[in-house]
């Protein structure tokens, strides 16, 4: 069976709020049968995998350095790319679609290489002013706009 790939892009260092969104954006996109695909660190890539592999999901984690000594728990696929922030570029190009949870400067280079993809980049608030993202309020008005299409 083909999974739904589906890009979840953040930051490593977030706050318990952040986190906790995460974990249950992980969660849904597992039993929606979606395999999560992100940068496989910490925070919100963290929080995202231990919620999808908790639902009983997979996580392909598109890590930056040279091997997998920095892989969060939770990664099932680990990738290793010895690119850097490149990677960012890699995850672009995997995901059908992507969710931007919080994050900084990596997530925006993500989400501005998705859009020029043509991807649809949903935002749980992150970059919601950036041209072409669509703002969601919470996971659930975000099932209703990402699988109701």
């Amino acid at each position: 069976m083909k999974r739904t790939l589906v890009g979840v892009i953040g930051g490593s260092l977030v706050d318990e709020s952040t986190r906790k969104t995460a974990l249950g954006l992980g969660g849904l996109l597992a039993r929606r049968g979606c395999t999560v695909v992100c940068g496989g660190l910490g925070g919100v890539m963290e929080a995202a995998s231990r919620g999808a592999v908790e639902a009983g999901g997979d996580v392909v984690g598109i890590l930056p350095g040279p091997d997998s000594s920095e892989v969060n728990p939770f990664v099932t696929h680990p990738v290793v790319t010895a690119m850097g922030h490149a990677r960012n570029v890699i995850i672009a190009h995997t995901a059908q679609f992507l969710v931007a949870v919080g994050g900084e400067m990596g997530t925006l280079s993500e989400i501005a290489v998705s859009l020029k993809l043509g991807k649809t980049v949903y935002s749980l608030g992150s970059w919601d002013d950036v041209p072409g993202v669509i703002p969601v309020k919470d996971l659930e008005d975000l099932e209703d706009q990402a699988f109701s299409r």
